[in-house]
């Protein structure tokens, strides 16, 4: 099984989980804004966000970790799947 990084960008105590855009950066490389209800205190909104990951891409919520930006709203997962079908699936929702 690949593993490969995708960036996120998270609003904590947003109201609602769940992914708002897939969306481009200037470098051509696929990123998510999405939101969690989870306040950003002792880990629980990073939780969220694994969570709310894995439910987008249709995995088991295992295979996705924070693991830069443990205390910040730009942050980068590590996502344990088939990096091809992962991000075409992605780039059909751009």
């Amino acid at each position: 099984m690949a593993v490969f990084s995708l960036s996120v960008s998270v609003v904590p105590s947003g109201g609602c989980d769940r992914v708002e855009s897939v969306q481009l950066s200037e470098g051509g490389d696929i990123f998510l804004r999405l939101r969690v209800k989870a306040p950003p205190e002792q880990g629980k909104a990073n939780g969220a966000v694994e969570k709310v990951v894995a439910a987008f891409l249709q995995i088991p919520p295992g295979r996705v970790r924070v693991v830069l930006g443990q205390t910040r709203r730009s942050k980068v997962l590590q996502v344990d799947g088939d990096q091809a079908a992962l991000l075409k699936e992605l780039r059909g929702r751009l």
